[in-house]
């Protein structure tokens, strides 16, 4: 539904953008500048302006020398093998968390390695692949092609999700939200990596996409059936992107049953019910489909690095668990020591120490514990709002940078945020209480109004800011402390998507559908041709 006051749309112009036409109305040069005075005006949108600015930004930072990358913790060998690249540096041992390394080798003959992990990010490398052996080269994999890949699509999904923002706002409002978007989503703690392996690149984008899908199909802005496509593709890659972040299918296949009553079709509906049971079902496969490997490291950690991380008497703690009190020894190790007491892939251990216990158990104690469950809340909340690891460079070594040197090239949001966040779990617990409280009452008058599209707001923050909090407990339930600055990305995440959000709708002082409110006071309009009645 079009107001006259849209400014976005193509209403009656209002009388503020053609008062030259109302001085001189005689003359057709005028008009027409007039008229071309006030398209400018109107584009581009602010949708548009925050996506370029994005674009610029992340285009300098990650193709503009000395180039911006994330350094290798060495998890790349896992996701780099099996797609048919390798490490062709000599030296690349020695650039370990401390530089960016952009080029890698290209198997040219049968490729031995196996699948090691399942994710969707196999599919974005491979495509990189494809441009790279079509326009470089069949032998050198230069990273550049998936982070032009990666930005040209991040920058599609703040489009989508500043325009489901700001669509029919006041434009110097919209405007300020969408220089809100490129301060926040333009920062280089995000971008850099586009220029790594890592899995949070595409965790980055397919959250993005899936909040815009879902806000757009809030306000009916595009078709819904083109939005309910791109959430179920984005859904998909975000679940399946990777391990621990099985939970994130299945809710959103729990609250996306809201979308079901979006329209009363049956179409629509069998196609939503669809699209559910298949986020469901990712969620589902993706856990299922976690090699042994990783179940052993990250069941380690659980025991070592969480359970008894805090315990004072480490030996009655493993008795509830029904493990041989011997084991204590290995209370806050890690299963990658060099040197450790014990041979961590043995059967023994399988037998006597692996088998004892798993996620659920794990969950039961901390629930009759609720002090350690605390401390390790707590534990998590001092990293929740780091966007990159301390520990990785950002610079290649030719750079001539200090080992493990991080960029600060436009990342004052990530500093601020690393550095001014209350470093606590009730922060977190405040900040959700705020912000579902904001929501409210814009919820209750749809709700009162019967407004399907406006209801879905709500749901929309509760889910994320739930996907969010699952990437805290499955990091502490299922391994512990170890690695939480990386694994804890999807909150960090998720509490700047919600938060723009909230930041958003005060900006617009509208907390419903800004379409499903009659304006006021109509913008007055001038007759632009013929002579006034």
């Amino acid at each position: 539904m079009n107001s006259q006051n849209d400014n976005h749309g193509q209403g009656l112009v209002p009388a503020w953008e053609l008062e030259t036409v109302g001085r001189l109305h005689g003359s057709r040069k005028s008009r027409n500048e007039a008229r071309r005075r006030a398209s400018f005006w109107r584009w581009p949108t602010p949708s548009l302006l925050a996506a370029i600015g994005v674009l610029l930004i992340t285009g300098w930072a990650l193709f503009v020398p000395p180039y911006i990358g994330m350094a290798d913790n060495g998890d790349y060998y896992r996701i780099l093998y099996p797609n048919g690249l390798y490490f062709h540096l000599p030296d690349y041992d020695s650039r370990y968390f401390g530089y960016f390394v952009r080029t890698y080798g290209i198997y040219q003959y049968f490729n031995e390695n196996s699948m090691m992990v399942f994710s969707s990010q196999s599919l974005f490398i491979h495509a990189a692949l494809f441009l790279n052996k079509l326009f470089y080269s069949r032998e050198i994999f230069d990273l550049r092609f998936q982070s032009a890949l990666l930005t040209l699509l991040y920058t599609g999904g703040i489009y989508l999700l500043v325009e489901g923002l700001t669509w029919k706002m006041q434009r110097k409002r919209a405007l300020l939200i969408a220089a809100i978007a490129v301060f926040l989503f333009a920062d280089t703690a995000y971008t850099a990596y586009f220029q790594s392996f890592f899995g949070e690149s595409v965790v980055l984008i397919a959250l993005l996409y899936v909040t815009a899908s879902w806000l757009l199909l809030c306000r009916g802005r595009f078709h819904d059936y083109t939005m309910l496509a791109i959430f179920l593709v984005t859904g998909l890659l975000l679940t399946t992107s990777k391990q621990q972040n099985a939970p994130v299918g299945v809710l959103l296949a729990v609250f996306g049953v809201s979308l079901y009553f979006l329209r009363s079709g049956k179409g629509y509906r069998w196609i939503v019910s669809a699209s559910l049971a298949l986020l469901f079902a990712s969620g589902v496969g993706t856990y299922v489909l976690i090699p042994q490997e990783f179940v052993h490291i990250n069941q380690y950690h659980a025991m070592t690095r969480g359970v008894l991380l805090g315990s004072s008497n480490p030996e009655a703690t493993l008795r509830t668990f029904g493990i041989d009190e011997q084991y204590a020894i290995l209370k806050e190790s890690i299963y990658y020591e060099q040197y450790s007491t014990v041979d961590v892939d043995s059967p023994l251990l399988e037998q006597e120490f692996y088998n004892k216990y798993g996620f659920g158990s794990v969950l039961r104690f901390y629930v009759t514990h609720p002090d350690r469950l605390n401390n390790l809340l707590n534990a998590a909340a001092k990293q929740a709002f780091s966007i990159r690891p301390a520990a990785m460079g950002n610079y290649e070594l030719s750079a001539g940078k200090p080992f493990g040197e991080q960029t600060s090239f436009f990342s004052l949001y990530s500093q601020i945020k690393k550095g001014a966040a209350p470093k606590t779990f009730g922060f977190i617990v405040l900040w959700t209480v705020v912000t579902v409280g904001l929501q409210l009452p814009g919820f209750i008058r749809a709700w009162q109004k019967r407004d399907r599209r406006a209801i879905q707001r709500l749901v929309l923050i509760v889910t994320l800011i739930l996907i969010g909090m699952s990437g805290i407990v499955v990091s502490i339930i299922g391994a512990g402390d170890a690695d939480l600055s990386k694994h804890e990305f999807l909150f960090t995440l998720a509490f700047d998507v919600v938060t723009f959000i909230t930041i958003a709708d005060i900006i617009g002082r509208r907390l419903v559908r800004p379409d499903s409110r009659a304006p006021k006071k109509p913008a007055p309009t001038v007759q632009t041709g013929g002579s006034p009645a």
